[in-house]
């Protein structure tokens, strides 16, 4: 951060307000960027980041308060003013024309042209390559975008606004679609950019993101800054309460639980060309972690264990009994739950009712007459959203309507209502804000305290490393290390996970 040498902010935004109708999403928003600094925005859903985020954009025009770029005043009516002024956003999506070039995205609507208006694709291509380069990308401008992972495409997304001369980069959530290489080269490129004075503002849920990037950190929340701190000065705890106005205990409540009876035993599963040979047991009272990086078979053995993807090979029982390969309905009727990866495709009627979906898998025990009882449907829905903290307001809204973290509620909700034995959960916090982190896990505990056998899969070592009792890692289909909870490190799970011996492991089941 270059504070000291320069003492002019890049940007300045104090005591902005904005109110839609009757809700005032941004009460006292303050922020100020310096050149050359990485500057973490923290803060639950609803905490009034992304007001905060559309005012810098000039998506949404502030009702009060005032903004400055490099001690000069400034007022945006539209996008098309802020990124005149240097800003630029980066959005967890990046929108792109996937049948035109890298090029031809990057300079959408301001291609050079000759004196016939001829585009100049020549210059275009020089320029946009040398952009890439000095990003240390394998990128050519010619490519076409379609095709083009979603890391890759962010990095298009990165040299258009530095094609703008943007000095003001704001990043949404850049790594949660991303692999942990992805994510790395991603770190890579923005320290390439702080190092060329680029002002960095970094929105992300992983707090592991934060330490490992930022200087300094702003948290938000019910629509106001509380904090701005070195991040250094500050720990995950400190953080998480900042953002939720409460002390909590520890991150990660894990329970310390004796581990019982076999609740799920996995033999020689195996799905040709996806994995092979994998085999491992969860006891009752006991979380065991899936690692590994993406790609690896993770989230497939699980599909195969729930009946989704039929195995070529292998067993599942569930306390001592064999599960039907390829049924689903024989797994749930096994005592097998299945929290899926992604939410609002997979887990979700988006447009059915908070109430319907936390029921749609129990909705033969609420026919009365050839009738779902809707009062029981409520009943049922009011219970496991009481038990999970689920913050909605009327349980007959649509679940569309829920925040990412009360979606995922609602999806452990209508699970658990099958009373299972074994529960499978991919991916339990991914997108979701550090409050509604907290409470998963501390439900997790609770489950496996009243017995539980958890199978969580997961990309976030701090997660896993928090949570577990013990780590599975898998490596290109296969589990290449089994960890005790003293043995798993994140050197230890990497190394694994990259194919190479880990530095103590165990036995596989």
């Amino acid at each position: 951060m270059t504070s000291s040498t320069n003492p002019v902010p890049r940007l300045t935004l104090a005591r902005a307000t904005k109110t839609f109708g009757r809700v005032r999403a941004l009460e006292n928003g303050n922020l100020t960027l310096w050149p050359g600094e990485v500057h973490a925005l923290l803060g639950e859903n609803g905490a009034g980041k992304s007001t905060l985020v559309k005012i810098l954009a000039g998506v949404h025009r502030p009702d009060g308060g005032e903004l400055t770029i490099d001690g000069t005043a400034r007022s945006f009516s539209d996008p098309a003013d802020a990124r005149s002024a240097g800003i630029a956003v980066i959005y967890q999506e990046p929108t792109l024309f996937f049948d035109l070039s890298i090029a031809e995205n990057i300079y959408m609507g301001r291609q050079p042209t000759d004196a016939l208006g001829r585009i100049r694709y020549d210059e275009m291509h020089r320029e946009v390559d040398a952009l890439l380069v000095s990003l240390g990308v394998n990128l050519r401008a010619q490519r076409l975008v379609r095709g083009l992972s979603i890391a890759d495409q962010q990095v298009v997304e990165i040299a258009k606004a530095l094609s703008l001369n943007a000095n003001v980069l704001v990043m949404d959530e850049p790594t949660a679609a991303l692999s942990l290489p992805e994510v790395e080269r991603l770190f890579s490129i923005v320290r390439k950019l702080r190092e060329s004075g680029v002002a960095i503002l970094f929105i992300t849920h992983r707090l592991d993101e934060v330490f490992a990037l930022t200087e300094r950190v702003t948290i938000m929340r019910d629509g106001a800054t509380v904090e701005t701190a070195m991040t250094k000065d500050l720990t995950t705890d400190q953080i998480v309460a900042k953002m939720v106005g409460r002390d909590l205990d520890t991150f990660y409540p894990k329970a310390d639980v004796m581990p019982g009876e076999v609740r799920l035993s996995v033999r020689g599963l195996t799905r040709i060309g996806v994995f092979k040979d994998v085999s491992f047991e969860v006891r009752a009272g006991e979380i065991v972690a899936l690692a590994g990086l993406v790609g690896a078979g993770r989230s497939e053995v699980a599909r195969a264990i729930f009946g989704i993807d039929m195995p070529d090979a292998g067993e599942v029982h569930v306390s001592g009994k064999r599960v039907a390969p390829g049924k689903p309905a024989a797994a749930v009727r096994a005592g097998i739950a299945l929290v899926p990866e992604d939410r609002r495709a997979q887990g979700l009627a988006l447009e059915l009712s908070i109430a319907r979906n936390a029921s749609l898998t129990v909705l033969g025990r609420l026919v009365r007459h050839g009738l779902i009882s809707s009062a029981s449907e409520t009943k049922l829905a009011a219970h496991w959203g009481q038990r999970l903290k689920l913050k909605a307001s009327n349980l007959d809204a649509p679940a569309g309507t829920l925040s990412g973290g009360n979606q995922q509620k609602v999806v452990l909700g209508k699970w658990l209502a099958t009373e299972p034995r074994v529960l499978i959960i991919d991916e339990p916090t991914r997108g979701i804000d550090v409050g509604a982190k907290a409470e998963v896990y501390r439900t997790l505990s609770d489950l496996v305290r009243e017995g539980m056998a958890v199978l969580m899969i997961s990309s976030e070592l701090p997660e896993v490393l928090g949570m577990a009792d013990r780590v599975l890692v898998m490596h290109e289909g296969r589990i290449s290390a089994s960890l005790s909870r003293a043995q798993a490190t994140e050197q230890s799970i990497m190394g694994a996970a990259l194919g190479g011996t880990p530095v103590t492991m165990g036995h596989a089941a």
